[in-house]
């Protein structure tokens, strides 16, 4: 199996809060040795006074944080992984926008 899952801002924030749905989607991607991608910008919009900074650190150091310049950006639409990619958000209309022509991309609320 190949492929990835990716998590937007709102994954790891909601990792670190145990939400079942995310921390099934996590084991699932573990267990088909998927890699997990976030953005380098997902931590700041996750980071607020309540949120357990060692439990964010620690689920950050489990994933693969993509630094965000033009160039990575430019190649998302080619998206750099084989085989299906599930992103995980809360922006579904947004993703299904900008993936749309990309049959092997599927978006997913969380």
């Amino acid at each position: 199996m190949s492929g990835a899952l990716v998590l937007g801002s709102e994954g790891p924030g909601k990792a670190v809060q145990r939400d079942r749905e995310v921390h099934e989607w996590l084991s699932a991607a573990r267990d088909a040795d998927l890699p997990v991608v976030t953005s380098a910008v997902a931590p700041v919009e996750v980071t607020h006074p309540k949120i357990n900074d060692a439990a964010l650190r620690w689920t950050l150091s489990r994933v693969r944080v993509e630094p965000v310049a033009q160039a990575p950006a430019q190649s998302a639409a080619a998206l750099q992984y084989h085989g299906r990619v599930t992103i995980l958000t809360s922006g579904v209309e947004d993703i299904g926008l900008l993936a749309a022509g990309h049959p092997r991309v599927v978006a997913e609320k969380v």
